[in-house]
């Protein structure tokens, strides 16, 4: 680490103002404060108290969280080829995670350059510092998208989503709308075919640099809640709830495996850096609406079965905790949390053409955050004010 510090201090009187490189100073400020805790008190008229876990530090830990998740979903692309292709006896571990990540670094790579460009472009422009908040929405983006996602896509939607979903409205913290789902709904909303269908869609069906198998084009499946929406949600047999809850199931990248997000949430709730409050309500919220939609005969699929299914556990867990987004008076979050479980189970159950839910749901409650927050503290303010009449 010493001599990745002697490398900063060598080169910083070139990219500072009036250096020969200062073209390039907001990038060396990006890569020296992820590397180094910067040790500069806050400007004048701002917060002053720090510690060792800046923001940089907490955006690793969520991207840590992120990696059982994302290892798993590498796997899965594998597994599900394999399946699709009928070699799953023939294949081997290895074998199926090398093929997932061959399908999946690319995707990452591209989000990371085109979003990150951006941001450092933006950061050169306005003489600011490197905004840190792109580490996690740059790897979530990959995670919620199907594997056949094409490239060109995806670095479309990633620059639609960091120029006007984040950067318009002035960067990391002051962003309204979840940017890694703005990207999701971008991508459904302008290419429909490629974020929905079946297995075409949810499963790599071609060798990547001689790993995998080229699947017959006769096979076709679709993800759980797909299949569902197809079939009138008649419900699901107990095998497919138990490859909800390990992963083994068509969909996108990372939301498959329940078991792999309970171990990041579980990481994110060690921490404190994500709001127990709002991913215990956003279960409850689910989990209470599907048990209304089945008490009064509207679909057959037990609550539960909400929980494990599609990217509901993955959007509770590491985007509706999104502190930027999300509430942040604490009985406020109670009531997003709740609402952001209804408005996505009862979309699943009343829109057969969108089974999925989760994205929209939390976009949605992203747009009433302010109110709800508005609306907590005007209530405290109404309640101390008529205890202080009283007394």
């Amino acid at each position: 680490m010493k001599a990745l510090r002697n490398f900063f201090d060598k080169i910083k009187p070139y990219v500072e103002e009036g250096g020969k490189y200062h073209a390039f100073r907001s990038l060396v400020d990006g890569f020296e404060t992820f590397a180094f805790v910067p040790n500069q008190t806050s400007r004048v008229g701002s917060v002053n108290i720090h510690d060792a876990i800046d923001s940089k530090r907490i955006m690793s830990f969520v991207v840590i969280a992120l990696m059982p998740a994302l290892l798993f979903g590498m796997y899965n692309v594998g597994y599900q080829n394999a399946l699709v292709a009928g070699q799953l006896e023939n294949a081997t571990f290895v074998g199926m995670f090398l093929y997932g990540l061959l399908a999946v670094l690319p995707k990452i790579i591209v989000s990371y350059i085109v979003g990150l460009g951006i941001e450092f472009v933006v950061a050169q422009w306005k003489n600011e510092e490197i905004q840190e908040g792109f580490l996690v929405s740059g790897i979530i983006i990959p995670m919620i998208v199907p594997v056949t996602c094409p490239l060109w896509m995806l670095a479309i939607a990633v620059a639609f989503s960091v120029i006007l979903a984040k950067e318009i409205f002035g960067g990391t913290g002051m962003n309204v709308f979840n940017p890694a789902l703005i990207t999701r709904a971008f991508l459904f909303f302008s290419y429909p075919a490629a974020m929905t269908g079946d297995y075409t869609v949810w499963v790599s069906q071609s060798s990547i640099f001689g790993c995998g198998y080229n699947a017959p084009e006769a096979i076709t499946t679709a993800t759980p809640l797909g299949q569902a929406a197809l079939e009138g949600f008649s419900g699901y047999d107990s095998a497919t709830i138990c490859n909800a809850i390990t992963g083994l199931i068509p969909g996108s990248i990372g939301e498959t495996s329940f078991i792999a997000i309970a171990l990041g949430g579980l990481l994110l709730l060690w921490t404190g850096i994500a709001s127990w409050k709002v991913m215990l309500s956003v279960f409850v919220g689910g989990a209470l609406t599907g048990w209304l939609m089945q008490a009064c005969e509207l679909t057959e699929i037990q609550w539960y079965e909400h929980l494990v299914l599609g990217g509901f556990a993955f959007g509770a867990v590491f985007m509706a905790t999104d502190p930027v987004t999300s509430s942040r008076t604490e009985c406020g979050k109670w009531v997003y949390g709740l609402l952001i479980g209804f408005v996505a189970v009862l979309v699943r159950v009343l829109n057969p053409g969108y089974p999925e839910g989760m994205m929209l749901a939390i976009l949605f409650m992203n747009l009433f955050a302010p109110l709800i927050d508005y609306c907590v503290v005007q209530r405290n303010i109404s309640m101390r004010a008529k205890r202080a009449i009283n007394k």
